[in-house]
């Protein structure tokens, strides 16, 4: 990998970094973000990211680009053709930003810092999606009830709970659930896993409810309990 030490960008050959260089120093520069060019023909088909203009069309999907060489890199996904191989492990993909996102999993980098905590991601919209934590956004809202959620994939397991599907099963038993960590608890039935451990005897349980049920013995704790006549 080749690293700008101006930005940061990474590179998986110096060609690419060279090119990159130049942005630091051509002489056709964006009015709005400054970046250079090496062409002028190259500083318009930058300046369509503030005008939206997209006049390259995929002929398989509809979907447009700003560039013809956007356009090209697009059409191996429907190819399948992955040209831009790791050579860390057995992953390719179609395009070099892929390639390059993909490899911060075997570098550790991070470089999408959260401005609020200390987290950081290694893309970019995983820090857009932490971000709700923080401003309680939850854009993905259930339309048969009023619950609401900051991820998709929160919405998806959520739905379950009205269409009763259950695709989780034990492999071990006719058991089935909604949700993986109800499987991942459950197995502790048949491993006899008991992570959750009494700091005062040397009980230990397989779910956090019941040891908190057993803390009571050692508390005195008496939830509040409602009597009918």
């Amino acid at each position: 990998m080749h690293s700008c030490g101006q930005w940061g960008n990474c590179f998986s050959c110096l060609r690419g970094m060279s090119y990159h260089l130049n942005t630091h120093t051509d002489t056709y520069k964006c009015t709005e973000y400054g970046s250079g060019f090496q062409s002028r023909q190259a500083l318009a088909v930058h300046e369509r990211i503030h005008s939206g203009e997209k006049p390259f069309q995929c002929r398989v999907c509809s979907r447009q680009f700003a560039s013809a060489k956007g356009r090209a890199t697009h059409s191996r996904i429907h190819r399948g053709d992955k040209t831009y191989k790791c050579h860390m492990c057995d992953k390719a993909f179609s395009r070099s930003g892929d390639l390059n996102t993909h490899m911060r999993v075997h570098t550790g980098d991070k470089p999408y810092k959260c401005h609020m905590c200390d987290k950081a991601f290694s893309r970019s919209e995983h820090v857009n999606i932490h971000m709700r934590v923080h401003t309680g956004d939850k854009p993905y809202k259930c339309h048969m009830c009023d619950m609401a959620f900051s991820q998709s994939g929160n919405l998806n397991s959520h739905m379950r709970v009205h269409t009763g599907d259950k695709p989780y099963k034990c492999h071990m038993c006719h058991k089935a659930f909604s949700q993986s960590t109800q499987l991942y608890i459950h197995m502790r039935v048949h491993t006899g896993d008991k992570p959750y451990k009494c700091h005062m005897c040397d009980k230990a349980f397989s779910q956090s409810g019941s040891l908190n049920s057993h803390m009571r013995v050692h508390t005195g704790d008496k939830p509040i309990q409602v009597f009918t006549a």
